[in-house]
């Protein structure tokens, strides 16, 4: 039977440990009785002290509730007004003060201190937690870790909407009209109709007009396109791929290929929404090699028709968006014959319904039913049987046929011609990196909002549970992402700046590659981001209300169209090693070996830089450092890579295709490295280019974004010697202090986006 200990002074350092170990059932059975063997050796016990501890260590017979309850209570009077923070041994020794202050002969310190440790180790949890859970919120205060000061954020919004914030405000009010608000649960039918009604709508406003400025007294520019493009992403994907494909993808093909009179013919009723259509460039068979597609163009002379053909069930156009249900000519992209002669991929009109909306002879869709997202696009496949239309059907900016059947072209090389063609994916990439963005800012403003203002748990001292957002995990989780997004954010405003002021071919295929890059960074941040602010909303991220399903499933395509993000990388290392692409669609060998040459031998000097240990907060926070380390990486890789392929193709006589695949991830290394740098300079830029009492806030997020990227690939810097172990922590602390820096501004940060309340998480509202 167990005795009371409460009326044994000797037994009173024990109380909080007993307490702790009966009302936690932190002990096992063995556990306990090895701490009865060495009660048992508490020589400066009296007899009958020892036989209550022992009868308290006793698994056989545990206290009851009651009895628990009656020592609390005791330890609680007897711990008084204790306020410091205390382990159990000084919560123990804080009880038995009076026997201390007495000196009583059955009280030994030394030997309780020892014996109270022992307990200490063998209950094995925080004992200064513990301590200040027996004794309670009166007893035990903490002070508040002071927040870091806010810094300012206003006009912030303005900044991140500029040069476009006319357009954007324009979109906004529209889609904020009575027509438009999200129901979930739809059939895709019903949310076609849905979301080509918003479409429509959006034509009515004027959006499509955008995209054709020249056409239409200078009533927009493709930079303000695309601002509305990713003003309509932040209310619903579906819309927003709805409208790329009629106005971006149909619309862009006769803008950027089409000759005057077909842009004239076509682009009012395209810009309207009256002729909806549809971009055919994808094959099953092929995927992403649009050089090798199957479907044919053929000039028949006899008809003066060009008759399109599918020769094979592979050749299907697979995954057209408009094609299913509402398209009714379509941008086909086939493999153009003339008498005997190949001319390569070229884009011919087709027409695939009438006025009626039923389908024309010899055309074949097929319904790809319901996706994983974006129900509200009408993707489907097509197949061609024979299909002849108007030779003035083929776009002929760049190649065209006259009645006489004469091919004739403005660009004599067929592969320049091919990727001439193929620059009209540019836009489209951009538009869709620009698309996931929006995304990532619904699910961060979302996410952010919901844990400044939600609570749980906390230290128990009378003061409030604590918000998620001071949890410094919470803000692990989402503060590098939204350093990210806006660092994001500024380079596609450079690159659609770019893309608007490009002249010449020279920077068009840079701006390609940079499109490429910008494209593979923004979708997979948004795939990573949205299911990270998903779980940072707990359950209750999980509702439809809450949009996160909807932005995870519209958004998980955007790693693959427009481009395999993968592929594009590929793409982006090939622009990176310059003269390769040539080699790679020719087989001229000998250009790729004197650039591999050139390269490998400027590598080689420019390599090993001298390593800084250099741990101080302000280099690491320093643009220039930071800014280093993006610049000095990329040149490595791209200087390796170079001698790698030269060693495989002049040393072991390997074919260039061979070579480059065996180096595939090396290739795919150097490419995410120069987006990364690329994005990096564009961060930098802004910083300094922003009014200047917005520029601590920005260089925060800077220096969040660059430290983060630099640790995530901390393996890389350590094996290239540009870090050591001892930078690699320094790094490790500023980046956790920096997360915690850009909490303290996280809510003006993320209502900078401009998001209306109806477009965020319902959790996330202000009402």
């Amino acid at each position: 039977m167990i005795q009371s200990i409460t009326t044994l002074p000797a037994l009173r350092p024990f109380w909080p440990m007993l307490y702790v170990a009966w009302a936690d059932g932190v002990l096992t059975d063995a556990e306990l009785t090895t701490l009865r063997n060495t009660a048992r050796a508490y020589l400066w016990l009296e007899d009958g002290e020892r036989e209550a501890l022992l009868s308290w260590l006793d698994p056989a017979s545990p206290p009851d509730a009651r009895q628990l309850q009656h020592l609390l209570a005791e330890i609680r009077d007897a711990a008084g007004s204790t306020a410091e923070r205390v382990s159990l041994v000084d919560l123990g020794l804080a009880i038995a003060r009076d026997e201390i202050q007495a000196d009583r002969g059955a009280f030994r310190t030394s030997d309780t201190l020892s014996a109270l440790e022992d307990i200490e180790e063998a209950l094995g949890v925080c004992s200064i937690e513990a301590a200040r859970a027996v004794v309670g919120p009166p007893a035990l205060r903490v002070a508040a870790e002071p927040e870091p000061p806010a810094r300012p954020t206003h006009g912030l919004r303005e900044l991140l909407e500029s040069p476009y914030a006319h357009v954007s405000h324009r979109v906004r009010d529209v889609l904020l009209g009575p027509t438009f608000g999200h129901v979930y649960g739809l059939d895709k039918e019903t949310q076609r109709e849905v979301v080509l009604g918003w479409m429509r709508t959006l034509a009515d406003a004027g959006v499509g007009k955008l995209a054709y400025a020249d056409l239409f007294d200078k009533e927009g520019s493709l930079g303000e396109f695309m601002a509305a493009f990713e003003t309509v992403a932040l209310f619903d994907l579906s819309l927003t791929i709805k409208m790329g494909v009629q106005f971006g993808l149909f619309g862009g093909s006769i803008y950027f290929l089409g000759t005057d009179e077909q842009r004239d013919e076509y682009l009012p009723r395209v810009a309207t929404a009256q002729l909806p259509g549809c971009f055919a460039m994808t094959e099953r068979g092929h995927g992403s090699n649009v050089q090798g597609l199957e479907t044919t163009a053929t000039w028949c002379a006899d008809t003066g028709t060009i008759e399109v053909h599918s020769p094979s069930d592979s050749a299907s156009k697979e995954f057209i968006g408009n094609a299913a249900a509402h398209g009714r000519l379509a941008t086909v992209y086939a493999q153009l014959r003339v008498g005997d002669e190949e001319h390569g991929v070229h884009a011919v009109l087709v027409p695939l319904r009438d006025e009626d909306d039923r389908t024309v002879a010899g055309v074949r869709i097929e319904d790809c039913g319901y996706k994983i997202g974006l129900n509200g696009v009408d993707n489907g496949r097509i197949w061609f049987d024979r299909v002849h239309v108007p030779r003035t059907n083929l776009l002929g900016r760049y190649g065209r046929i006259d009645a006489d059947g004469t091919y004739s072209s403005p660009i004599a090389s067929p592969s320049r011609r091919f990727f001439t063609m193929l620059g009209t994916l540019v836009g489209g990439r951009i538009s869709v990196a620009l698309g996931a963005g929006s995304a990532t800012k619904v699910a961060l403003t979302s996410a952010v909002r919901y844990a400044d203002r939600r609570r749980q748990f906390g230290p128990g001292d009378g003061r409030p549970e604590t918000r998620l957002l001071d949890y410094r995990y919470h803000q692990k989780r989402l503060m590098p992402a939204l350093a990210r997004t806006y660092a994001i954010h500024f380079a596609l405003r450079d690159c659609v700046k770019a893309y608007e002021d490009s002249q010449d071919e020279v920077d068009r295929r840079d701006i390609e590659a940079r499109a490429a890059a910008l494209k593979v960074v923004s979708t997979w941040h948004a795939t990573r981001t949205i299911q990270t602010c998903r779980e940072a909303c707990g359950g209750a991220g999980y509702l439809s209300e809450n949009r996160f399903g909807d932005l995870k499933a519209d958004t998980d395509v955007f790693a693959t169209f427009e481009g395999d993000n993968v592929v594009l990388l590929q793409l982006v290392a090939r622009n990176l090693l310059a003269q390769f692409r040539r080699q790679f669609a020719d087989d001229r060998v000998f250009s790729l070996l004197k650039y591999v040459a050139r390269q490998a031998t400027s590598a080689i000097i420019e390599r090993n830089p001298i390593v800084t240990h250099d741990t101080s907060e302000q280099h690491l926070r320093s643009a220039e450092f930071q800014l280093s380390a993006f610049q000095h990486r990329e040149k490595d890789l791209l200087g390796s890579l170079a001698q790698r392929l030269r060693r495989r193709i002049v040393d072991e006589k390997m074919d260039a295709f061979d070579a480059f695949n065996d180096c595939q991830p090396h290739v795919i290394d150097l490419a995410r490295a120069y987006a990364e740098r690329i994005v990096m300079e564009s961060m930098a830029t802004a910083v300094v280019n922003a009014p200047q009492e917005m520029q601590p806030a920005l260089a925060g997020l800077r220096d969040l974004f660059a430290l983060s990227a630099i640790q995530e690939d901390i393996g890389w810097f350590l094996e290239n010697d540009w870090v050591e172990p001892r930078k690699t922590k320094a790094i490790r602390k500023l980046v956790h202090d920096l997360c915690r820096e850009v909490a303290s501004d996280a809510t003006a940060l993320v209502d900078a986006f401009g998001i209306p309340e109806q477009w965020l998480a319902r959790i996330a509202r202000a009402c």
